[in-house]
C-alpha cells in the first residue's frame, strides 16, 4: 500500500496546537511511515510550536473578524478567497488521504476545500459548544470526535464519535510526585500550593485579580506558582518582589506536569483542552471562563464540571470579589477538595488522540 498522507488544519492558541501534535505522535505511533502536514495561521503560536515538535508546517493568510476594531476586517474578504486557493493548491500539491480540522482560522479552509475535492476529513469539536465554522463542515465530515454528551443538536448522529480531548502525553503518563514537583519549582513542602495560569496567553482578569490578592492568600501559608502569559509577565514581576520565595512568576510554563504535580489547588480558564488535562489531574480547580470565547463556550465547558460537582466556577466579572473567597474555601476544606478530585476522574480520557488518530487511518484507507 502506498505511504498514507494527512493534513492537520488549525490551532491559533495552545489549546488547538498540542491536541493537534498529540494526534499526530499517535498516528505516527500506529503508522510509523505515514506523512504529517501541519496547515496555520500565519503569525499565529502553532507556526513556532508545531516545527519545535518535529513536524513540517505551512502558513495560509488568514485572520478571524476583529469584534473590537471594525475597520481591521476591510482586508478580511480578501485573505478568505486567498486563504481558500491556497488551501486548494495545498491539497492538490500534498494530495492528502485525509484531513483533520482542530479548530482555529486555517481549519475551515482546508477542511472546506478538502470536502470540496472529496478527501475525508475529520473534524476534531473540543468544546462542549459547536462554533458555526465546524457546524457547517460537520455535514460532510466523515467523523466528528467530541468531548462531551448531547453533540447530536451539532452534529449528524451517525458521524459523531465520543473520545474526550487529546492531551498531551508527558500529563497523561505523568509519574511526578507532589514532592518532586514542589522542589522543582524550589518551594515549600509543609505548605499549599496555589497554581493559575490563563492558557498560553494568558488571562488578564485572572492576573489583575491575582496582583491584587497574592499576599491574602500567602499569609495563610500558602505559595503560589503564576504563569501570567506574555503582556502581563513584567507587572506581575514587578509586584511580586520581596515574596519571590513564596510566589513563582513565569511568562510561561513548559513543565506543566510538574506545576500540575505541585498543586493543591488550581485556577484556570475554561479551554477544552485545559478541561481535558485538569480531568487527568485530578485536583480541585476553579474556573475562570473567558466571557468573550464564541458562543461562550468556555461556560458551557466549564458547567458540564461544576454540574457533577468536579470545579468550581467564578465569572470573569466577578473575579475580584469571588475569586479569593473560592480559593481560601478550598485550600481551608480537605473533604470538599477529596469530593471535587473524586468527582472529576470519571471525566478523565487518557487515549484520546490513540481513539481519534485510529478513526482517521480507518476514514484514510
Amino acid at each position: 500500500m502506498s505511504q498514507l498522507k494527512f493534513i492537520i488544519a488549525g490551532g491559533g492558541t495552545g489549546g488547538h496546537i498540542f491536541p493537534a501534535i498529540a494526534i499526530a505522535n499517535a498516528l505516527k505511533r500506529l503508522q510509523p511511515d505515514c506523512a504529517i502536514l501541519f496547515v496555520g495561521a500565519k503569525g499565529k503560536m502553532e507556526m513556532e510550536k508545531v516545527p519545535q515538535a518535529g513536524y513540517e508546517i505551512v502558513g495560509l493568510d488568514i485572520a478571524g473578524f476583529n469584534r473590537s476594531s471594525l475597520f481591521k476586517n476591510i482586508s478580511l474578504p480578501f485573505k478568505l478567497v486567498k486563504s481558500f486557493l491556497d488551501a486548494k493548491k495545498i491539497i492538490n500539491e500534498f494530495k492528502p488521504n485525509a484531513v483533520v480540522g482542530v479548530g482555529g482560522y486555517a481549519s475551515f479552509p482546508m477542511l472546506y476545500m478538502a470536502q470540496f475535492a472529496g478527501i475525508p476529513t475529520l473534524i476534531q469539536e473540543q468544546n462542549s459548544f459547536a462554533g458555526k465554522s465546524n457546524k457547517i463542515l460537520g455535514k460532510k465530515a466523515k467523523a466528528v470526535c467530541v468531548a462531551y454528551d448531547n453533540m447530536d443538536s451539532f452534529f449528524p448522529k451517525n458521524s459523531i464519535i465520543k473520545t474526550g480531548n487529546p492531551v498531551r502525553t508527558n500529563i497523561t503518563t505523568s509519574n511526578i510526585s507532589r514532592a518532586q514537583g514542589i522542589e522543582f519549582f524550589k518551594l515549600d513542602v509543609t505548605k499549599k500550593i496555589v497554581f493559575a495560569f490563563g492558557g498560553s496567553l494568558g488571562a488578564r482578569s485572572i492576573n489583575e485579580a491575582l496582583i491584587n490578592d497574592f499576599k491574602n492568600i500567602i499569609i495563610d501559608n500558602a505559595q503560589i506558582i503564576w504563569q501570567t502569559g506574555t503582556p502581563y509577565f513584567e507587572k506581575a514581576k514587578e509586584a511580586v518582589k520581596g515574596f519571590e520565595s513564596q510566589v513563582k512568576v513565569f511568562e510561561f510554563i513548559r513543565d506543566m506536569d510538574y506545576a500540575y504535580a505541585a498543586a493543591d489547588v488550581l485556577i484556570s480558564r475554561a479551554g477544552a483542552s485545559s478541561i481535558a488535562e485538569l480531568a487527568i489531574v485530578g485536583k480541585p480547580v476553579v474556573f475562570v471562563p473567558f466571557p468573550f470565547a464564541s458562543e461562550d463556550h468556555q461556560t458551557h465547558n466549564a458547567m458540564a464540571l461544576v454540574e457533577k460537582q468536579a470545579a468550581l466556577i467564578v465569572k470573569d466579572s466577578d473575579v475580584k470579589t469571588e475569586l479569593l473567597q473560592k480559593i481560601k474555601l478550598l485550600m481551608n476544606d480537605d473533604k470538599l477538595c477529596a469530593s471535587i478530585s473524586e468527582n472529576v476522574k470519571p471525566l478523565a480520557i487518557r487515549d484520546a488522540d490513540t481513539q481519534i488518530a485510529t478513526k482517521l487511518l480507518e476514514i484514510a484507507k
